[in-house]
């Protein structure tokens, strides 16, 4: 999945949508991620993207990179703390996201931008403030 100014929030809305509409074998509704938790997860995202603006060119600087490799470290370590983490970062595809900005400023607005439109519709079709 490739993330494009075209279809993010299409592919946020549908990632969120499958999520919500999630039943275990007994037909049970089951839980979508707090929100609190994906707030977290834009939290770390967004004190990237606000050094990311700034910098000029396409290319970013090695040590923004070296940021964007933790960041992927952060989500898959939220993934293994909470099963509801993993399945939003799995379902969303997150982390082939974050692979697929290979140091482009660019790939990276946009990826913070996916991550934003998934608190929104999180927000939207959940509705809850957990």
């Amino acid at each position: 999945m490739k993330l494009d100014d075209n279809n993010y929030v299409e592919l946020a809305e549908s990632a969120i949508k499958n999520l919500s509409n999630r039943k275990d074998k007994r037909g049970n509704v089951i839980k979508m991620v707090t929100t609190s938790k994906i707030r977290n997860l834009l939290a770390i995202t967004a004190d990237l993207y606000n050094e990311v603006l700034s910098v000029k060119g396409e290319k970013l600087p090695e040590d923004i990179t070296g940021r964007i490799n933790y960041l992927k470290v952060r989500f898959v370590y939220e993934a293994g703390r909470d099963a509801r983490v993993k399945d939003l970062v799995e379902e969303a595809k997150i982390l082939e996201c974050l692979n697929d900005i290979k140091g482009n400023r660019q790939q990276f607005i946009r990826f913070s931008r996916y991550i934003e439109a998934l608190v929104a519709y999180h927000r939207f079709y959940d509705g809850k403030d957990s």
